[in-house]
């Protein structure tokens, strides 16, 4: 530091009354290490931000969902809920459709849907036990509110590790596999 600003700091520092509350440099060091090694408060969930579904997630196993793919069936989608994690492929002809942008959208996802003639939508995430139900209860509820007894708002099973980890007859309906992405999750 300039010596001549070290200097005038210290007159300036001095020249303080000392009734303001004023503390030696000290003792803002020993306030500055302990926040520095204090842990933060957790972020609530994104999640958290909305209402926690009423329905009770339905899951739909992966052997039920390769005939759908198989078969080319029209009235069934599937939905990719990730987001940052949306590494080592997806399921082909999914739409990808981040978790955390779900819950606000719902009017809009369930018009397009429904317009579209879609019977089963199938939402999958990394496992399917977090985004994946959590997003498929939303969806079902909307649906149970529409009075609509024709949709099913499904997760897949073991969600998309699950799926990758199934075998060959499983990865050859993955767009973008990527062989090492699986590996680490497999190890």
């Amino acid at each position: 530091m300039n010596t001549a600003l070290a200097s005038a700091s210290r007159r300036l520092f001095h020249s303080l009354p000392k009734d303001r509350g004023i503390r030696p440099l000290e003792v803002h060091r020993k306030s500055a290490f302990r926040m520095s090694h204090e842990t933060p408060a957790a972020a609530p969930p994104w999640h958290a931000a909305y209402p926690a579904p009423s329905s009770q997630t339905v899951f739909i196993p992966r052997d039920e969902v390769l005939p759908i793919l198989a078969n080319g069936r029209k009235d069934a989608v599937l939905v990719d809920l990730r987001r940052n994690d949306f590494e080592g492929g997806t399921i082909r002809g999914s739409l990808n459709l981040p978790a955390q942008s779900l819950y606000p959208t719902l009017p809009t996802v369930y018009s397009t849907l429904k317009a579209a003639g879609l019977k089963k939508v199938i939402f999958y995430c990394g496992s399917s036990t977090g985004r994946g139900s959590r997003a498929a209860s939303w969806l079902a509820d909307y649906i149970s509110s529409q009075n609509d007894t024709e949709m099913q708002s499904l997760a897949l099973e073991g969600g998309i590790k699950g799926w990758a980890a199934a075998g060959p007859e499983y990865v050859k309906w993955m767009d973008e596999y990527d062989e090492k992405v699986w590996a680490k999750h497999s190890a």
